[in-house]
């Protein structure tokens, strides 16, 4: 019994052993940076960005921020870090960095770039990576990084008319109007679909009241129309096409020979080939 015991024992106890000292055994892991100067760390940082070795970037802004809190290179440490996370695509954490720039420095030389880049990291965030590639429909997507976006976009624009971004970002806003737009009509479409009628009617009209003058006011109309008839409302219906005949007198609806119905001119467009020349791009294909 006591042989049993003393087992017990020298196993207990050869287990504390290597719990208390097992990490000792370990190869300590040196920080190379443990006694560089706040100049060198964002020299390194600043080269890793150029050379997109963005992995580094991150962890050396990162470690320039935290380090030496205060003073011009941390503040561009921070923007630069929001750009490498930007281009290694993580979404939040460009975001985040983005948002604590225009918090800690509100009035700041380069705020317009941090509301900019935010701006840019919602506009493409959640198209993955084919996106870059293949130009995803913005109203077919949901619409809260569109919205953010905009938002961004909109608060550059308002406070900063004359930064070199502004004419970008308000270009942009028209764009994202335009998806928003379109999305109601995506989802007005799917209510008709599917005989909800009055969930189609109200989408409609949100699309018309809140994005005027867009190029989906067309197809809004014509929802409009379509739902007011199979609910009945006549003299609504007939108010609506009068109102579509007076804005679109040549639009796919009162298109003679038409082959499509209505409400299949949704159809998605096969993109046009990318030009040769870049000059010649839309502003929206530079990525």
């Amino acid at each position: 019994m006591m042989s049993k015991l003393s087992g017990y024992s020298v196993a207990s106890l050869i287990l504390m052993c290597v719990t208390l000292t097992g990490c000792s055994w370990l190869p300590e892991v040196k920080d190379e940076t443990a006694d560089w100067t706040a100049e060198r760390i964002y020299k390194d940082a600043h080269e890793s960005l150029q050379a997109a070795n963005y992995t580094r970037a991150i962890k050396l802004f990162d470690t320039l921020e935290s380090r030496f809190p205060y003073g011009r290179l941390a503040q561009q440490a921070i923007l630069e870090g929001a750009y490498a996370n930007y281009r290694q695509g993580e979404a939040t954490g460009a975001i985040a960095a983005c948002d604590r720039f225009i918090r800690t420095y509100p009035n700041h030389p380069n705020v317009d770039y941090a509301y900019y880049l935010k701006g840019l990291v919602n506009f493409r965030e959640d198209q993955g990576l084919l996106g870059y590639v293949v130009e995803s429909d913005l109203s077919e997507r949901d619409p809260k990084m569109t919205k953010e976006a905009f938002g961004a976009f909109r608060e550059l624009v308002t406070r900063f008319p004359d930064s070199k971004y502004a004419q970008d970002s308000a270009e942009r806003m028209r764009y994202l109007t335009n998806a928003l737009a379109g999305y109601e009509v995506h989802v007005a479409r799917y209510y008709y679909n599917r005989g909800a009628y009055v969930a189609a009617v109200n989408r409609a009209q949100a699309a018309l009241v809140n994005y005027p003058k867009t190029p989906a006011n067309e197809d809004a109309l014509i929802l409009l129309a379509e739902s007011y008839d199979r609910l009945g409302m006549i003299e609504l219906r007939d108010d609506t096409r009068r109102v579509l005949k007076e804005t679109f007198p040549n639009g796919r609806y009162f298109a003679a020979g038409a082959t499509k119905p209505w409400w299949k001119f949704w159809g998605k467009e096969q993109p046009p080939p990318l030009p040769v020349s870049p000059p010649s791009k839309p502003w929206w294909q530079f990525w």
